[in-house]
């Protein structure tokens, strides 16, 4: 039987299942979703780093995840960290 290919869905939902488990914080959402030349995928996902009061000074982590077709996360890494009230700000050029 020939293996179900995953969709741009069920990967969101596989990148925040496995950064939550890894890190202990709750991913809040998946920003953006690419599907990579090798047939794996490149996400990033929003991960409450620190909850605040009141909520809009909540600290957000963007973390770049891969993942492989299969879904199967294989790095991640912050690449910006910013307060929920700054989430529209444009982010700092990565190198």
């Amino acid at each position: 039987m020939p293996k179900e290919r995953l969709t741009g869905p069920k990967m969101a939902q596989q990148a925040r299942r496995q950064l939550a488990e890894i890190t202990g914080m709750e991913a809040e959402s998946v920003s953006s979703l690419r599907r990579d030349d090798d047939g794996g995928w490149t996400l990033i996902v929003e991960v409450l780093e620190l909850s605040r009061v009141p909520s809009t000074d909540d600290v957000i982590g963007s973390y770049e995840v891969q993942l492989d077709e299969d879904g199967e996360l294989l790095e991640y890494q912050r690449i910006r960290r910013y307060p929920r009230s700054k989430a529209d700000e444009i982010p700092p050029e990565r190198s």
